[in-house]
């Protein structure tokens, strides 16, 4: 398992002039005496894509409460075509809190789509299926699969555990034969209408709520 490698900062981006807060009232000699506050903020304001708890907040601070309350389980995407939704999928991982996402082929991964939530994510790359799954074995997480493929177990019937790695594929062909195989369980949201799939970060935020759901603290 590899660590993303450090990329060039890019700006957080603005969500609307409503959004957020202004400079701290009163100058420095007024703000909060706080470890976790950063002095570039609190002097030019907080207009980042966070919660209002974490207003203020370096992101190194956010980082570590987030590390002190994320959940156990992971989630995996196959990057065999820079695939626009992976961004999206660290963006929802980010907001379940789950634990990491693991980038498994092509290290480059189109961030578009996260709006800078990676910055506070764990994720980390692997450069095949054979080598992620070795991790998770390692890790003892089994892998959960989600395609519409035949044998599939639909989400609300499946015995989902509380520990594991959901894993998505790419938008169209979906996973790869190597990854359905490295599977525990292969899991499939049921549909109604006349689509055969929807969007893949779309499938990712009906999962990961799904695990919400059932194990996440009230």
């Amino acid at each position: 398992m590899i660590a993303e490698s450090e990329t060039p900062p890019e700006p957080e981006p603005e969500t609307g002039a409503t959004v957020g807060v202004g400079s701290w009232p009163g100058g420095p000699d007024a703000w909060p005496q706080d470890p976790r506050l950063d002095p570039i903020l609190l002097a030019e304001g907080d207009r980042r894509n966070v919660v209002d708890r974490y207003r203020y907040w370096s992101m190194d601070a956010i980082i570590a409460d987030l590390d002190r309350r994320r959940h156990p389980f992971h989630v995996g995407i196959e990057n065999w075509q820079h695939d626009m939704n992976i961004g999206s999928i660290v963006r929802t991982a980010n907001a379940f809190l789950a634990d990491t996402v693991h980038i498994i082929g092509r290290r480059r991964w189109n961030r578009r789509g996260a709006m800078v939530t990676d910055r506070y994510q764990h994720v980390f790359h692997h450069e095949d299926v054979g080598s992620f799954a070795a991790w998770a074995a390692e890790h003892e997480l089994p892998i959960v699969a989600i395609d519409n493929v035949e044998g599939s177990v639909p989400l609300d019937r499946c015995d989902l555990p509380e520990r594991c790695v959901l894993l998505f594929g790419q938008e169209g062909p979906g996973l790869s034969p190597e990854a359905l195989a490295a599977a525990s369980v292969v899991v499939e949201i049921t549909q109604y209408g006349s689509t055969r799939s929807i969007n893949a970060s779309a499938a990712a935020a009906v999962v990961m709520y799904e695990w919400v759901r059932r194990f996440a603290p009230s």
